[in-house]
């Protein structure tokens, strides 16, 4: 498995912004879907955005207007842009990947993909 590694966390007022970073290595491959995730304390995984192959991108229903999704292929990096940020934005971000020949990738579930990094904290309080 390929270790990708976040980074960009931190504290934020709400309304404020954040931009997370992840580089990830395999990214120059052709059959690549890459997403961010994340865990706030006691919920669930669950997907934020996601973006596929092809260049197509999927949201969260909570995040949708407010977070960007967007990578940087040439440099092997991808981001989450957020804006507008709230209380509940609070949790331990993660990015993943997954080679398929799926055409779009998924927000859910978190175990379709197979390479993640281990996290960057985002508190908005």
């Amino acid at each position: 498995h390929v270790q990708l590694v976040e980074s960009g966390g931190g504290a934020a007022l709400p309304g404020g912004s954040l931009r997370l970073s992840c580089v990830v290595p395999v990214y120059t491959r052709s059959m690549v879907h890459m997403a961010w995730f994340r865990q706030a304390p006691g919920k669930e995984r669950e997907g934020v955005a996601c973006i596929d192959r092809f260049g197509g991108f999927y949201y969260a229903d909570s995040v949708k207007g407010r977070f960007t999704i967007f990578s940087d292929k040439a440099r092997n990096i991808l981001y989450l842009q957020m804006n507008s940020l709230k209380p509940e934005d609070t949790a331990l971000y993660y990015c993943a990947s997954v080679s398929t020949s799926a055409t779009r990738c998924l927000l859910q579930p978190s175990s379709w993909y197979e390479d993640w990094g281990r996290g960057t904290q985002v508190t908005v309080s």
